[in-house]
């Protein structure tokens, strides 16, 4: 099933007030190191990026995903030469452990340095921290796994290399045939992400016609067989869950054990390889929206990545296709725009390109990126579990 509704983004934007220094960057650096005087056609002999994401922290796991598939690609991109048109491409690398003002300290000593390319994010409390010092300091951002919508259009200097949650609710729709008129409950705990979601699903999925209808639980909750019951009561046409934490394998209990599953189609996000067997008996019985997992797509760019990874000693994961396609993004833009912020901007609004998940288009009013998205399910195996793909959301269906 290939489903030919598109779905609207209202606006579901968190406010934050980011109070931080400008560093304007040095004249004469790296985007214009190496020049030949005289020749206009020549490029710098190099431009060093900058790239800013967790080493370590709560999501080392994701920053290191984003880095193995950042490194494969942007061998990918230039052939193994780390250049393009005669110059070299040189990353600094820097951990900011998920928090925004490691990460803002260390754009602000690249930028210091000469440095107007920046790259990176697994957290999207960073992602907004380093949007707003790239328009501060007017050099560009590629954001990376963040998936906050606030992240996309939030300037004109900043661009996204992954999907955002509003793909990841338009997917979720995807499981109705027809959203109008459907009653979609979301069962979240009662905290920032959960209302957040609701608000997501509200935005996207209530503007197509569907009622939603918020089940929260309160985060200390233990004891979910009356919030089971509950969803039950509110007889949803789809359940859309938004959990994340300790508590996630006795919920799924609860919500096996009260028969939502056997009852209701319910919808969750499918995370990374290591998270496969936290869903518990639960595992067989859910539907899962995904970003990406290694056999989802099926592509040339794809088993190349896979292949790159695997021979350098990572595993390819949920995050892979972000770093790939950020050192791509990246090619592209010191190849049109030879380090010159303007021209860079330029090069990547509207640029089509070829990644791990087939076709990417960068939208040039907003810079969200276009991609398909997926339908999985998990199947025993042994022990584990491994997903297997249902069905592709089109990128035009599930677009932002």
């Amino acid at each position: 099933m290939r489903f030919s509704k598109k779905l609207l983004l209202g606006s579901v934007v968190a406010t934050a007030a980011l109070v931080l220094a400008a560093c304007a960057p040095q004249t004469g650096t790296s985007s214009d190191t190496g020049g030949t005087s005289g020749d206009e056609a020549s490029g710098p002999a190099e431009i060093i990026a900058g790239v800013i994401t967790s080493e370590t922290g709560p999501l080392a796991g994701y920053g290191k995903q984003y880095l193995d598939a950042f490194k494969a690609g942007l061998d990918y991109a230039t052939d193994g030469t780390d250049e393009v048109d005669g110059t070299k491409i040189i990353i600094e690398y820097r951990d900011d452990a998920g928090d925004p003002d490691t990460a803002v300290t260390a754009a602000k000593e690249l930028i210091g340095d000469g440095v107007n390319i920046l790259l990176g994010s697994a957290s999207s409390g960073v992602a907004l921290a380093m949007a707003e010092q790239a328009a501060q300091n007017q050099v560009l951002f590629i954001s990376g796994p963040a998936a906050a919508d606030a992240i996309t259009g939030v300037n004109e200097y900043t661009f996204r290399s992954g999907r955002q949650s509003a793909q990841d609710v338009a997917t979720a729709g995807s499981f109705l045939d027809d959203i109008n008129g459907k009653n979609i409950a979301v069962f979240a705990q009662n905290n920032a992400f959960g209302q957040g979601n609701v608000a997501a699903v509200e935005a996207i999925l209530g503007a197509e016609g569907a009622t939603v209808t918020p089940v929260l639980v309160a985060e200390d909750v233990t004891e979910f067989t009356p919030f089971a019951q509950q969803v039950l009561s509110a007889q949803p046409d789809l359940v859309f869950v938004a959990w994340a934490g300790a508590t996630s394998g006795a919920m799924w209990q609860a919500m096996s054990q009260q028969g939502v599953l056997d009852n209701v189609p319910v919808v969750t996000g499918l995370g990374d390889a290591a998270t496969f067997g936290a869903y518990g008996e639960a595992s067989e019985q859910i539907n899962f929206l995904n970003h990406y997992f290694p056999g989802a797509p099926d592509n040339e760019v794809n088993a190349a990545m896979v292949d790159a990874i695997e021979a350098a000693g990572g595993t390819p994961d949920l995050f892979s296709p972000d770093g790939f396609n950020a050192a791509i993004m990246l090619v592209q833009a010191v190849k049109e725009g030879q380090g010159d912020v303007d021209a860079m901007i330029a090069a990547l609004e509207g640029f089509e390109f070829e990644g791990p998940k087939g076709t990417n288009t960068v939208r040039a009013e907003d810079h969200a990126l276009l991609q398909d998205m997926y339908q999985a399910r998990l199947i025993a195996n042994g022990d584990s579990f491994v997903a297997e793909l249902i069905d592709t959301a089109d990128a035009a269906d599930v677009a932002p």
